[in-house]
């Protein structure tokens, strides 16, 4: 097979290319479609936040699955497994401090 077939030309909006922090995904589906939400839950957030909102179809999104798959395969070769460590604790959190309670510092 030849390398040009599987080569896409893709444009990188530089706003895009910045790309934006996750730490939750939120997948949900329907006979047609595939609905990944991509949030971010921070302390002191009510609650999480919606980043990025990506719609695939189901093979697409079967496709995603396998890259996936295999690019975390190819990163635990390199640099060892992916352990699901515990979440770290905070040595002090400023909102329990009087100072700096409802957003005042005085």
């Amino acid at each position: 097979m030849d390398n040009k077939e599987n080569k896409i030309n893709i444009e990188l909006n530089q706003d895009v290319a910045k790309g934006s922090y996750s730490n939750l995904a939120i997948i949900t589906h329907s006979y047609n479609e595939f609905v990944i939400d991509f949030a971010t839950m921070l302390p002191g957030l009510d609650k999480p936040s919606v980043n990025d909102r990506i719609i695939m179809n189901p093979l697409n999104a079967k496709r995603l699955l396998m890259a996936l798959n295999d690019n975390v395969k190819k990163y635990e070769a390199n640099f060892g497994p992916i352990t699901d460590a515990p979440e770290p604790k905070a040595t002090i959190n400023l909102a329990d401090l009087p100072q700096f309670r409802n957003g005042s510092k005085s």
